[in-house]
């Protein structure tokens, strides 16, 4: 009889463990973030770099609270949707790096928050409805360049330009914008300039071989074809003494001469620290304002100065 009572008792617990240890499980599962990547370049990568760092530095490291599922598109459109569909339906929040990986992924999902970082205008883009208030799933960092500042870089470099070179990919919203922005700020300092667009790396050969034969230098806005063909831009404007002004600090970095502007990684931490404030806060991302950088800073390319045989020293940040 006592046999049977203890055995009854016994199952009794262990049934009653089986009943717990599904809920502890649920109550230890790890937020589950997925990032969406456009193309592959230096620019980019500090971005993901950034956020991935912000958001261990918040206590959230992969593998622990937080397991992170990354795709990246190599800059096929074909392959963004499926990643997208891919990723969309397989985490909590989202991050897309670049216009084009943010576009696609709020096409597929309205419920999953999505933060952008990399993206120039968002607005444009039909990501949110205003930068002060998304009203939308969809929050983020942008990176539209201080334009006007790069170009007064550019002519304290080079005081003599007459033509600058404007190369971009016709098919990125993003670039298309900034060369807008910059031609008009080229007009009302009577500059004149030569535009060229591509639609993917393999134009760009073709396309530097028309562009620099007629200008004085090439202002490089933050397009993520050129960005991605950076070492060979650098190299063939550099062989034909032009000197070039990346629109952010990787592509200067890489084979640039110099820029003015912002760090994509510490861009990709601030995004971190507005996914952590709706994890933690439970701020609403329809509400959550859009972000610009907080901080930009001169980056100075020495060894592409020294081949352009200009003083590294003598480049000075715009006041």
């Amino acid at each position: 009889m006592k046999t049977t009572k203890l055995l009854t008792k016994m199952m009794t617990l262990l049934a009653l463990a089986l009943m717990i240890v599904p809920t502890l499980t649920s109550a230890q599962e790890p937020i589950k973030v997925g990032i969406l990547q456009y193309v592959e370049h230096e620019s980019l990568n500090a971005t993901r770099e950034g956020f991935i760092d912000g958001l261990k530095e918040a206590g959230y490291v992969d593998g622990d609270k937080i397991k992170i599922q990354y795709e990246n598109a190599a800059g096929d459109n074909g392959t963004l949707t499926s990643m997208g569909e891919k990723i969309a339906s397989a985490n909590d929040y989202l991050f897309a790096i670049a216009t084009p990986a943010a576009q696609s992924l709020a096409n597929i999902t309205k419920e999953v928050p999505i933060y952008f970082s990399a993206v120039t205008d968002p607005v444009d883009a039909g990501l949110v409805k205003s930068l002060e208030k998304p009203e939308t799933n969809v929050s983020g960092t942008v990176d539209a360049g201080p334009l006007k500042e790069q170009i007064e870089l550019m002519l304290s470099i080079k005081p003599d330009i007459k033509t600058i070179g404007l190369l971009y990919n016709s098919g990125e919203a993003n670039s298309v914008g900034e060369v807008e922005r910059a031609k008009k700020i080229l007009e009302e300092q009577n500059l004149a300039y030569q535009e060229v667009s591509v639609t993917s790396t393999n134009d760009i050969s073709q396309a530097l071989a028309t562009l620099l034969n007629k200008v004085d230098a090439l202002f490089l806005v933050t397009d993520n074809t050129v960005a991605s063909a950076m070492s060979y831009v650098g190299d063939m404007a550099a062989e034909n003494d032009i000197p070039v002004i990346g629109g952010s600090k990787d592509m200067t970095l890489v084979n640039g001469l110099a820029t003015y502007g912002l760090d994509y990684y510490a861009l990709g931490k601030q995004t971190a620290d507005m996914l952590v404030r709706q994890i933690e806060n439970g701020e609403a991302i329809k509400e959550m304002p859009v972000e610009a950088a907080k901080d930009l800073e001169l980056v100075i390319n020495e060894e592409m100065a020294k081949r352009l045989n200009i003083d590294p020293s003598s480049i000075q940040a715009p006041k």
